[in-house]
């Protein structure tokens, strides 16, 4: 059974920083795409960043590039989100997505396995 749990969440003062991180089990971790997807109160989910089985290849979305930085371990089947320079638009419930694909993709539909969420709230 696959489990993504994210943690590193919490309340932040504009300009501060964060590190969310994704622990996952059940699944061979080093051949699974990762990604980081994030829901603002009010709206739906959308696509923060992904990152390819070496970590090689990383994607952004446009809002959060220069920011935000997606990194993995896969000695420690974990994925991190590393949050710079927070605006009160970051806060939003962070998930933690999982695809077992070769390539990249931001795209929900593609990734099978979410995690629960951590909450970020950003005080301006």
């Amino acid at each position: 059974q696959v489990q993504l749990v994210e943690s590193g969440g919490g309340l932040v003062q504009a300009g501060g920083s964060l590190r969310l991180s994704c622990a996952a089990s059940g699944l061979t971790f080093s051949t699974y795409v990762m990604a980081w997807f994030r829901q603002c109160p009010g709206k739906e989910r959308e696509f923060v960043a992904t990152i390819s089985w070496s970590g090689g290849s990383t994607i952004y979305a446009d809002s959060v590039k220069g920011r935000f930085t997606i990194s993995r371990d896969n000695a420690k089947n974990t994925v991190y989100l590393h949050i710079n320079s927070l605006k009160p638009e970051d806060t939003a419930v962070y998930y933690c997505a999982a695809a077992n694909r070769q390539t990249t993709t931001v795209f929900q539909d593609n990734y099978r396995h979410w995690g629960q969420g951590t909450q970020v709230t950003v005080s301006s």
